[in-house]
């Protein structure tokens, strides 16, 4: 969250400081329960769905930099497995841990006349903004982090069947006998032949049979 950000101290992901002070060794702990938000996961592959329960135990602790935060999200995500394409239900535990600093303090804690002059180091640092953080970045990177990319409802899914479809765990003895590609013509001409002309090509086959015996 870069400095002069406006947050929403509404928002059940936003976290209010002022309780906690600036004294270096202060902490807080926080329970608290909150809807998840849209696009929480792996989009297209495994997520928490928007508005489903995800519980934070949140651990707050006030260093000289800024305010160091050590959490655990607990969820529901769903998904569907890669292998057999059935719904997959998984639960989620994400730990996470990052430094909130202080927008008037470097990374030693001492306190700088112009915060935010150098854009380099300022980059992929998270800012206390009026003495609240936002942890909706952070949640997000977790979550991800903790989901599998490639989800199965078991480890050991045989998927589908490559020429039907059906999925195998459902059916163990499934299988197709193999046809000889050189007789799959012959075969599909004799489906549409009458009963004269099969007797009539049954004939011609024994008649060169007997030749290759002479």
């Amino acid at each position: 969250m870069a400095p002069n950000a406006r947050l929403d101290h509404r928002n059940p992901l936003v976290i209010d400081t002022h309780e906690l002070g600036r004294r270096p060794g202060a902490l807080q702990r926080l329970t608290r329960e909150i809807d998840a938000p849209r696009d929480l996961g792996i989009q297209g592959v495994i997520g928490v769905p928007e508005g489903s329960p995800v519980e934070l135990d949140l651990r707050l602790e006030s260093v000289m930099e800024g305010v160091l935060v050590t959490g655990t999200a607990r969820a529901t995500a769903e998904g569907e497995c890669v292998r057999c394409l059935e719904p997959v239900g998984l639960e989620l535990e994400a730990d996470f841990q990052e430094m909130f600093s202080y927008p008037d303090a470097d990374d030693r804690g001492r306190v700088i006349a112009e915060p935010g002059d150098d854009a380099e180091d300022d980059e992929g640092r998270l800012f206390i903004e009026d003495g609240l953080i936002d942890l909706e970045p952070l949640l997000r990177d977790a979550v991800v982090l903790a989901l599998p990319m490639q989800p199965v409802c078991q480890e050991d899914c045989p998927g589908l069947c490559s020429e039907c479809g059906v999925r195998l765990a459902d059916d163990p003895d499934h299988h197709h006998d193999a046809v000889d590609i050189r007789w799959a013509a012959l075969q599909g001409l004799a489906g549409t032949m009458t009963d004269g002309e099969k007797d009539e090509m049954s004939g011609a086959e024994a008649g060169v049979d007997e030749k290759q015996e002479k």
